[in-house]
């Protein structure tokens, strides 16, 4: 009896946060957590140096292969973003992050979310009430893992980000459930 109580509150618990797959660790692809009180904070390195398309201004949609991702894109960043994997939960950087300013895709660099929608859910991700705007996420159902839940796409490029669910915050009501690894912020300067 015990042992069923415990399989029903795992199947509830990812039910309503992202499914929990192993993926690259980040100790492994040598990326430390980065310190909250930077000026530019990029989740793996500075992604425009090293990936093309990353930008912050465009809005051109990208469209690559693959095997081109596979080419620019860190490891752990290919892993969630383009195999739709998700990173284990409470091991993000960004799950407590408390700095004001925007959270970019990793990817390509698209807008995503302002930090004043950013919430703890408590959930083990990060978790926003509402996009920066419509077109910067897309959605997708998704029926993997015998769940019916929504995906959550960069609006750019097409990047696997989380999922979206309908148990947030006032004024939405919604909680997009956000992979970390997909992540890039930059810190709002002072005036």
């Amino acid at each position: 009896m015990k042992v069923q109580l415990v399989l029903i509150s795992c199947l509830v618990f990812f039910q309503q946060c992202s499914f929990s797959q192993p993926g690259p660790k980040k100790e492994q692809q040598g990326v430390p957590k980065t310190s909250s009180n930077t000026t530019n904070t990029t989740n793996n390195m500075d992604s425009s140096k090293q990936n093309p398309v990353y930008s912050r201004s465009s809005s051109e949609k990208v469209n690559l292969s693959e095997e081109e991702w596979k080419k620019i894109l860190p490891q752990e960043v290919y892993y969630i973003a383009r195999q739709k994997g998700t990173e284990r939960p409470w091991t993000s950087r960004f799950e407590d992050f408390k700095e004001i300013g925007t959270y970019y895709c990793a990817a390509c660099g698209n807008p995503l979310f302002k930090s004043d929608t950013k919430f703890d859910s408590g959930c083990g991700w990060p978790s926003f009430y509402e996009p920066i705007s419509k077109g910067s996420i897309i959605y997708s159902p998704d029926n993997t893992h015998g769940m019916k839940r929504t995906e959550v796409m960069c609006g750019r490029c097409k990047s696997h980000l989380g999922h979206v669910f309908e148990d947030g915050p006032p004024p939405t009501g919604l909680r997009y459930c956000i992979n970390g690894v997909v992540l890039d912020f930059d810190k709002k300067k002072e005036k």
